[in-house]
């Protein structure tokens, strides 16, 4: 990779944001002859993966676990010799509910979320008979709209059960549910063939060995990535594209692949305008809101996992590392803004809502929703989005195209989805030029 300044940039396709989307996109145009520049406004590869040194040990601070019904991440691991690391398997399980801690085993947990939550998704293969094309089915524009909490609120479930129900859902669209689609939790689970849960299994349970960075920098091994590069516009009214940075820098090219997230859109002046649909979802954003957050505690602490209440500043933990005779825990929370993750004050009364007995000693995070190149955690849709918003994404706009794993069509909020749409992006750029 190189990071060189010049000021006038001609080459054939100008990729914005050098996540796994941008550096997939730029590999399969580069093997095809095409010249590739790809502008990244942070110091590093990556997009919303990170691994980074923290608390004594490398840490992913962004996207972190893949699955095997993950066919385009999964691919791009055999491609690479990249292998995965099992996420310690919890011993105890901790959950709220009814007004009240409950302790038992982690498959108690699950049982206790079976019920419900299969009565909640139970239509998603009816919705989504095929999962890599969610348009699939035209009577998906009928249920759209509706909110998760409404569809719970319709289910003949115990307040219990509700209260394990919401909390799960909060966890998933790391966010509150109160405008989350219905829709984006069916197409989750419609993606392991209506099952739950090996869903919930594909969000937390299988990581990358070496971590995303090893992955990531052997997709993205040889490409032109000029890092430092906050891209302000892109001018596509001329039939080809000019892109211009912060900086005054000014790339034309043939093609654009912009796969900045649906949060930062909002800094970025094209012309002409995207259309009107485009630019609600760009208005809206995504449901996803959360923070993620990893935790020391003192001691080594038996593998165990928590769900609390989806009122809380955290509502899920689960043990992660041994490090240096104390525990490394890994938790996430619907509300960034409700937890100060630097303030060890603020960490420990959370965890302590969730699990007994332990002492905080240190953590580390990144807040992914006030920061302007990502604007939002994992992407999760809000009601309305995928009828309304995602097909116009997925449209070129002359020689602006998107991708990343908010415009996927498979596993949207994963590393597999941003894969998908830069592979995505590349083809539609080669068949238009052999056309």
């Amino acid at each position: 990779m190189t990071d060189t300044i010049n000021k006038t940039q001609q080459p054939d396709v100008v990729i914005i944001g050098a996540g796994f989307a941008g550096l997939t996109a730029a590999r399969e145009l580069r093997q095809a002859g095409l010249s590739v520049i790809v502008l990244e406004a942070r110091d590093r590869i990556g997009g919303r993966t990170w691994l980074d040194d923290r608390l004594g040990r490398p840490l992913e601070i962004g996207g972190t676990w893949v699955h095997w019904t993950q066919p385009y991440v999964w691919a791009e691991m055999k491609r690479y010799g990249v292998g995965t690391v099992q996420s310690p398997v919890p011993e105890r399980a901790y959950w709220w509910a009814g007004g009240a801690r409950h302790e038992g085993t982690p498959d108690q947990l699950l049982n206790e979320i079976d019920a419900p939550n299969r009565k909640l998704v139970e239509q998603s293969r009816e919705y989504f008979p095929q999962p890599f094309a969610p348009f699939t089915n035209p009577d998906i524009k009928v249920i759209d709209h509706v909110s998760l909490p409404k569809k719970i609120a319709e289910l003949e479930i115990t307040n219990y059960s509700r209260d394990i129900l919401e909390s799960f859902w909060a966890l998933n669209f790391n966010g509150p549910i109160d405008d989350a689609a219905l829709t984006q939790a069916l197409r989750w689970v419609a993606l392991t063939n209506g099952d739950w849960r090996v869903s919930f299994e594909a969000c937390a349970t299988f990581k990358i060995q070496g971590g995303t960075g090893k992955l990531i920098s052997g997709i993205g091994a040889g490409t032109d990535v000029r890092l430092g590069r906050t891209v302000s516009a892109v001018n596509c009214a001329g039939g080809k594209a000019i892109v211009t940075t912060t900086d005054g820098e000014e790339f034309k090219a043939a093609h654009v692949v912009c796969t900045l997230p649906l949060g930062a859109l909002g800094a970025i002046t094209f012309e002409p305008p995207l259309p009107a649909p485009a630019r609600k979802g760009i208005s809206e954003g995504q449901a996803s809101r959360g923070i993620k957050v990893w935790i020391t505690v003192k001691g080594e602490v038996k593998p165990f996992v928590a769900l609390g209440s989806a009122e809380w500043p955290l509502n899920f933990v689960q043990a992660e590392y041994d490090q240096d005779g104390n525990t490394i825990l890994v938790a996430f929370g619907p509300d960034a803004g409700r937890l100060d993750p630097a303030d060890i004050r603020q960490v420990q009364p959370a965890i302590d809502l969730l699990v007994p007995d332990l002492d905080v000693l240190d953590a580390a995070s990144h807040d992914w929703t006030s920061d302007p190149l990502s604007g939002e955690t994992w992407p999760m849709h809000r009601t309305g989005f995928l009828t309304e918003s995602l097909g116009s994404f997925q449209q070129p706009h002359g020689p602006l195209l998107f991708a990343g794993s908010d415009y996927a069509n498979g596993w949207g909020g994963f590393i597999d989805g941003a894969i998908e749409s830069g592979l995505e992006a590349a083809r539609v750029i080669l068949n238009g030029r052999t056309a």
